[in-house]
C-alpha cells in the first residue's frame, strides 16, 4: 500500500522559492540596490558590491530563477531590474504568511 504524503500548496512552494532567493545577504543587497534604480547594468551591481564578478553572476542567477529580478541583454551588456509583478506577489505572500502565523491568540511559549 502506497503511503500518501501531503503535498505543499503552490503558495507554499512559491514562498519557499522567494525565501531561498532572499536567504543570502548579498542577494538582499542586490535587491536593495536594484529597488533604488530604474534599472542597471551588471557592472553597476559589481561596482556596488565588494565581491568577485563570478559571485555576483551566481547571485543574480538565483534571483532571476526565483523571478524576483529580470535581465535583458543589450549587447555587450546585461541590464537588470526588479520584476515588479513577482515583487508584488512576494510582498503579498509574505504578508499573508506573517498574518496567518500571528492569528493565534494564546501564546505557546512565554
Amino acid at each position: 500500500m502506497e503511503e500518501t504524503k501531503k503535498k505543499y500548496s503552490p503558495k507554499q512552494e512559491q514562498i519557499a522559492r522567494f525565501a531561498k532567493a532572499l536567504g543570502h545577504p548579498t542577494r538582499v543587497a542586490i535587491l536593495h540596490f536594484l529597488a533604488s534604480q530604474d534599472c542597471c547594468y551588471f557592472g553597476d551591481i559589481h561596482d556596488e558590491l565588494p565581491i568577485a564578478k563570478a559571485t555576483v553572476s551566481q547571485h543574480l542567477k538565483e534571483l532571476k530563477e526565483a523571478g524576483l529580478i529580470q535581465g535583458e541583454i543589450e549587447s555587450p551588456k546585461v541590464k537588470y531590474c526588479i520584476n515588479a509583478e513577482n515583487w508584488l506577489l512576494a510582498q503579498n505572500l509574505f504578508a499573508e504568511l506573517f498574518k496567518d502565523c500571528t492569528k493565534k491568540k494564546e501564546k505557546c511559549c512565554k
